[in-house]
């Protein structure tokens, strides 16, 4: 029985995990336990332990418990990142490095015998611009936010460790999520899921870039699936390059709205309001827009194929009593 840890199991992504491992999405799964600061009314099974990532102890006795597929969800998001410097360089980046040294600890204890799969969720947010047309599994790392390069070493850790017999680990670049369902939170790009969650809930939504912007979109039933056929990999296949672009919709917030029409309406669409933020566009402009992730395709890593069917997971999986237009 693979007994399974989600830090950060509260938040949306760790929800949908844990939602589709309660669901069968995984063989021979034996506990789940979720650690977070706090969780929702109506969570998802499995046992949860609050606690703060930044506690050296908590992530110790954590690791103490040998879990042998730890997820590792947890970040402050880019926003926040940007403009709280301290947070975010001790929840993105030294909180993992605590969590790797208490996994390596139990490695060394056990005389080797321990070797968890631990998967890391890493960000487009590695790259920054000028960018081809298409980044490719080549195209190199040079990120423009602090939340960028936090993640960025959090990668390169995992790979060390990994590297060295410490851990069986793999780094995820996630596209954007969206749409998230809930309110928004502090990251740049949580406007791309306000401008269609709001407007089908009724509400307004204010667009802070223009509709040219292009970005790289997932849904959270499709974050969720790259997680769980992450935990199956057989990480030989990497080659050694433990991190992955995976794939996605790439689309302008134009095409996103469009899409929105198609499925809603015109007087849904019509309770966007744009109204430009200068750091929101300039965060956003440094951000990627398209990717050819020939690698994750190849491992056997899907996606949504539209922004239309992005919409439809939302209403099918978070706006419950609505269909989408057929």
């Amino acid at each position: 029985m693979k007994n399974i840890l989600i830090i950060g199991g509260g938040g949306m992504v760790g929800q949908k995990l844990a939602a589709q491992l309660a669901a069968g999405a995984l063989p021979d799964v034996g506990t789940v336990t979720l650690f977070d600061q706090a969780f929702p009314a109506t969570s998802a099974p499995g046992e949860q332990v609050m606690g703060n990532l930044t506690d050296q102890r908590a992530i110790e006795a954590l690791a103490a418990r040998r879990f042998d597929l730890v997820y590792h969800l947890a970040a402050i998001v880019s926003g926040e990142a940007e403009t709280d410097f301290d947070k975010g360089w001790a929840v993105n980046m030294s909180a993992v490095w605590t969590l790797l040294e208490a996994l390596r600890a139990q490695h060394l204890q056990s005389d080797g015998a321990y070797v968890p799969r631990v998967v890391f969720t890493s960000s487009i947010a590695a790259f920054g611009a000028p960018f081809p047309a298409q980044i490719g599994d080549e195209f190199f790392c040079a990120p423009q936010t602090s939340y960028g390069a936090q993640k960025v070493i959090g990668e390169l850790m995992v790979s060390d460790f990994a590297r060295k017999g410490f851990i069986d680990g793999l780094s995820l670049r996630l596209p954007t999520i969206c749409v998230r369902p809930g309110a928004a939170n502090k990251a740049a790009s949580s406007f791309f899921s306000g401008i269609i969650r709001e407007p089908l809930n009724g509400q307004e939504a204010i667009l802070p870039v223009g509709e040219d912007v292009r970005h790289w979109h997932a849904s959270p039933r499709s974050a969720a699936g790259f997680l769980v056929h992450a935990a199956g990999l057989d990480t030989a296949l990497l080659n050694g390059r433990r991190t992955l672009n995976l794939p996605g919709v790439s689309c302008t917030v134009g095409e996103q709205i469009e899409a929105l029409r198609a499925l809603a309406g015109a007087d849904v669409v019509k309770l966007i309001r744009p109204q430009a933020d200068p750091m929101i566009e300039k965060i956003v402009g440094g951000w990627p827009r398209d990717f050819d992730p020939k690698r994750a395709v190849a491992l056997g890593f899907k996606a949504d194929h539209s922004f239309e069917d992005i919409i439809r997971v939302y209403l099918e999986d978070d706006f419950p009593g609505r269909a989408p237009a057929p």
